[in-house]
């Protein structure tokens, strides 16, 4: 039994270094096929007529740099990166030339490094081409700063992407800064990453580095990366402490605020802001006078009418005399201001109406009950009715008409003009 315990045990032990041998492996696979753009060689061509001096060209993702090896000790080196129209050239020092974040272009495209040798001509030519299957990378990537230091990015799958495909979003605001990856990714239905949140953004630098590869069992994916200006991605919070103080004198009202929050610090001439007035009984839609832009903290609104009510809206971008984004912001909540219906005089006016009516009422039904009709009104001879109807009841009819007119009189003729009198000209809301 013992020598059987033992076999087993030494079976146990082999089958569980197998698997930690397989799961080694498996996550070795993993890091390569999800890495494995980032250590994509460069194709370089050789001159026709000679061999170039220049030799072993490598280029450093994490680093932004290029590095390269020479037969010969050459004092000055041109290195130059291009992609379509766009060029760029950096200084070279030690046979290493590095592009800065705000000076590099897209590798997803194909990028073609030069190095050369002035009043020499020698050149080294090199193409970066992307691996993997062409359509697997994400497409339509965008990115959003709001509500000072959050950031959403968003994408969808490439239109050739395994259905198994997973894509990972990194991102650097400086050369000097490793890559760090979302903790926080937007799934799609399958799970798949179709976005990611950002908290805790801090706008360091004018540029910043995104980059998304992706990885699948079926085939290898390709990559995805871009260079932006992380403030023409910002969008402004509403302006602040917006007041509106209006005069019934001058008929003008005086509109203040002030700029709204912003991820780093901004002059105030940097913004200008879209005031939209309308009525309050107006559709949007059918508002006539358009938006007023100004560049200024203040607005004198001049066609305001004191038996009007309106609704006032605020919203702020930047100009294009500093380094901050040109769409339109959040509109600021509405607010009310300019006369306001008194409902409660309307209600009051009902009640003195209906007051009125039901006291006519009981003084007619008194006068009725306990009143006699003929020692007020004495009878005059009248002929005969025709319609059979008392002569009593046509005094009573009579009396009731002239009372209600009295009442009626009275009311209109001294009592409303009196309310309407003591009643607020206009009244201011925010």
């Amino acid at each position: 039994m013992e020598v059987l315990s033992a076999q087993a045990s030494l079976s146990l032990s082999r089958e569980g270094k197998m698997f930690d041998t397989l799961g080694l492996i498996c996550m070795i696979w993993w890091c390569m096929t999800l890495f494995h753009p980032l250590h994509a060689d460069l194709q370089c061509m050789e001159p026709e007529t000679q061999e170039s001096p220049i030799t072993s060209m490598t280029w450093n993702w994490g680093r932004m740099e290029l590095s390269w090896e020479s037969s010969k000790n050459f004092p000055h080196y041109i290195c130059t990166m291009t992609s379509g129209d766009e060029r760029r050239r950096m200084p070279v020092e030690n046979r290493k030339c590095r592009f800065s974040i705000e000076d590099s272009l897209p590798l997803h495209r194909g990028i073609n490094f030069t190095i050369g040798v002035p009043d020499m001509n020698i050149l080294k030519h090199c193409q970066f081409i992307p691996e993997g299957m062409k359509g697997s990378a994400i497409e339509n990537f965008s990115c959003v700063i709001y509500n000072v230091s959050l950031m959403n990015c968003t994408w969808q799958p490439g239109r050739n992407a395994p259905e198994d495909t997973q894509y990972f979003l990194y991102w650097k605001n400086s050369s000097d800064e490793n890559k760090t990856e979302c903790e926080l990714y937007i799934k799609g239905e399958n799970g798949m990453h179709i976005g990611c949140r950002f908290q805790n953004v801090m706008i360091k630098d004018e540029t910043a580095y995104f980059l998304v590869n992706g990885s699948s069992k079926d085939s290898q994916i390709q990559f995805y990366d871009d260079y932006i200006k992380l403030y023409t991605i910002e969008r402004f919070t509403a302006p602040l402490n917006v007041s509106v103080n209006c005069t019934s004198d001058l008929e003008d009202c005086i509109i203040t605020w002030q700029k709204p929050l912003t991820s780093y610090w901004k002059s105030e001439h940097c913004f200008e802001y879209e005031i939209n007035i309308r009525k309050k009984d107006e559709l949007e839609k059918d508002k006539k006078d358009p938006p007023v832009t100004v560049d200024k903290y203040t607005y004198e609104f001049k066609n305001y009418n004191v038996k009007k009510q309106y609704v006032l809206k605020i919203r702020a971008r930047g100009r294009s005399v500093c380094s901050v984004n040109r769409s339109w912001g959040e509109w600021s909540e509405p607010i009310e201001f300019g006369q306001e219906k008194d409902y409660f005089i309307v209600v009051l006016l009902l009640l003195i109406v209906l007051g009125t009516i039901l006291v006519t009422l009981l003084l007619f039904f008194l006068c009725k009950r306990y009143c006699s009709f003929k020692r007020i009104f004495p009878p005059i001879p009248q002929p005969r009715d025709k319609f059979n109807i008392s002569h009593n009841e046509n005094i009573q009819v009579c009396f009731l008409i002239y009372l209600v007119k009295f009442a009626f009189i009275y009311f209109f003729a001294y009592l409303l003009p009196t309310m309407f009198q003591q009643a607020t000209p206009f009244s201011i809301k925010l």
